[in-house]
């Protein structure tokens, strides 16, 4: 009888760290549980052993051979991995690499002859091919940013809730904005068209892959094909300011990088927003704190919320 409480505690053990499900919507703080955990075992002869796999575990305690087993709860430890490391504003270096690059490329193109060539050949190109301008980008430019919140209405969870999503939106375009705007006017590089001089660097382009990023990022959980849809509207976007001679292809380049950079800014920028406006997210938890000995057997739960 009294091994039979061993192995019934061991087997309850095991269905909850198998199948209970994690208490966790979008408020909480997720936590990665590993699939080991790390316990003492201490009986009359103060014997002890660590480290025991979880599935492996009724297994490896039948090698006592005691009459009897208590698991303290201060003996009781459960490592959790350490979270991810950040660099430059709860961010890493590597999410600015890409654009970083386009910005170069679009501002060193202006400069360079041969980069330079390539605006004037595409632009040759679209003046022999194409003769009447197409009209959607005027559109296409906010499909992105439309669908971070209309999926989310539609059933597909997001990463963020609604708040942090309207933090995150607003700030990446206020950022995307004055970047675009002082670019234009401190460059003066005329449009392929003529029509001003303002070419430099493309807003439609910037606003579509601000939205593109934030959908890509708040989605990719879901779908990674949700984040390469909404960079594919964002790169056509784009495409469709070349060939309607709004703008060279270096100006497309830069803007989608403002646009990248914009939207990892906002979302780097959003524990400061809940910093500023005392923002605390509710977290909740469960602890499941087991007992056992000769005479019973039981369990504890403590459930925050």
């Amino acid at each position: 009888m009294k091994m039979q409480y061993k192995y019934s505690f061991l087997f309850l053990v095991f269905i909850v760290l198998k199948f209970c499900p994690v208490f966790a919507q979008e408020d909480t703080i997720r936590v990665e549980r590993k699939n080991k955990f790390n316990f003492s075992v201490s009986d009359s002869v103060n014997q002890q052993k660590s480290g025991v796999d979880a599935i492996s575990t009724v297994h490896d305690l039948s090698d006592f051979n005691k009459n009897s087993f208590v698991l303290p709860y201060d003996q009781m430890t459960f490592n959790i991995g350490k979270p991810k490391q950040k660099n430059f504003v709860n961010s890493s270096y590597s999410t600015y690499i890409i654009p970083a690059a386009l910005i170069s490329y679009g501002v060193v193109a202006h400069v360079n002859k041969s980069l330079k060539e390539i605006d004037l050949s595409t632009n040759h190109e679209v003046g022999e091919h194409l003769s009447k301008p197409i009209p959607y980008d005027d559109y296409m430019q906010f499909a992105p940013a439309v669908c971070v919140y209309g999926l989310d209405f539609m059933g597909i969870k997001a990463k963020h809730n609604l708040r942090d999503r309207t933090m995150v939106m607003a700030t990446s375009y206020l950022i995307m904005g004055i970047a675009v705007q002082e670019m234009k006017t401190t460059t003066h590089i005329a449009r392929p068209d003529g029509s001003n001089m303002k070419s430099f660097p493309s807003g439609h382009t910037a606003t579509a892959f601000v939205g593109a990023h934030i959908l890509f990022k708040e989605y990719k959980d879901s779908s990674p094909w949700i984040g390469v849809g909404g960079y594919a509207v964002a790169l056509a976007t784009g495409t469709m300011r070349v060939l309607n001679k709004k703008h060279w292809v270096s100006d497309v380049a830069a803007g989608a990088g403002i646009g990248i950079l914009s939207a990892e800014l906002g979302y780097a920028l959003l524990p400061v927003w809940h910093n500023v406006f005392g923002i605390k997210d509710k977290t909740k938890s469960l602890v499941i704190l087991p007992t056992v000995s000769t005479e019973n057997l039981g369990m504890g739960l403590v459930y925050n919320f």
